[in-house]
């Protein structure tokens, strides 16, 4: 099965990348990846998930890929939720939204803060309203320190990833060259304008504001944990899941926070059967 390129609209009329997967009459499914990543880290569970029926478009966040850089350098995350918000409501039924990281701070934002449904129910990928902060600085670390100076090749930046995620390295060029782009000078650089970096305290700045949204959300949730994850740890999990007993939720061994990539088949299962659930 392949993909249609589309074109959306975000806040702003700002042009956004994305892929359609499947029959765009069936019930809608929306993926919405973390900061630092693109589209394509979605392409095997939306492969799956249109296979089995789905209509599922996954986009590309301002700043990232091949969606349009804010002209103004701005990627707060009030933006990026504006910008869900829109794609949300260019469907002509309420999709359920998968959100990693960036994403599933969006789809908070976006549907907490909004009073018409958005969404027929949200997914959260290792991400809650409160995280540990030290995890989180670590991560936005690990981006920053390797922004500027990029990679003399493929094979040195997936020596790079191995060495910060402690993994033994997987050299995959193809789906590498997907997070990175060739600068004129010969190196590869992360597919993301360097001014989104800016979002470093803004998540974790504001937990209250995200508390506040996820109790405002009358929707069936699914939290999505990575058992080894230093930005979702068991207690912060815990404090969503008294914020919000009534969510589901799945904890992925031997899976850190991005649980897409270590362990893809066992959260699209866990997608797919809380889907299934719905009424």
């Amino acid at each position: 099965m392949n993909a249609r390129v589309l074109e959306l609209r975000g806040a702003g009329a700002l042009s956004l990348a994305a892929e359609a997967w499947g029959d765009p009459a069936r019930p809608p499914v929306l993926l919405s990846h973390g900061g630092g990543q693109t589209r394509h880290s979605w392409r095997d569970t939306a492969r799956i998930l249109a296979a089995r029926g789905w209509y599922v478009v996954n986009y590309d966040h301002r700043g990232h890929g091949e969606s349009a850089w804010s002209a103004d350098g701005d990627y707060s995350l009030e933006l990026h939720a504006a910008d869900q918000r829109a794609v949300a409501r260019s469907f002509a039924t309420p999709p359920i939204v998968v959100g990693a990281s960036l994403g599933g701070l969006s789809a908070l934002l976006a549907q907490g803060e909004w009073d018409e449904p958005l969404y027929r129910a949200i997914v959260l990928v290792d991400i809650t309203p409160r995280m540990n902060e030290a995890g989180a600085r670590e991560i936005m670390d690990f981006m920053e320190g390797t922004a500027r100076e990029g990679f003399a090749s493929l094979d040195e930046a997936a020596q790079v990833i191995a060495g910060y995620t402690g993994r033994e390295k997987r050299v995959n060029a193809a789906g590498l060259a997907k997070n990175l782009r060739l600068g004129d000078d010969g190196r590869y650089y992360w597919h993301w304008d360097p001014n989104i970096l800016s979002l470093r305290g803004d998540a974790t700045g504001q937990p209250d504001r995200l508390e506040d949204a996820t109790r405002n959300i009358d929707l069936p949730m699914l939290l999505v944990r990575g058992r080894e994850s230093n930005v979702v740890t068991e207690e912060t999990a815990r404090l969503f899941l008294q914020l919000r007993p009534d969510a589901a939720y799945v904890d992925v061994a031997d899976a850190r926070h991005m649980v897409v990539g270590d362990r893809n088949e066992i959260f699209t299962r866990a997608v797919i059967e809380f889907i299934d659930s719905l009424d």
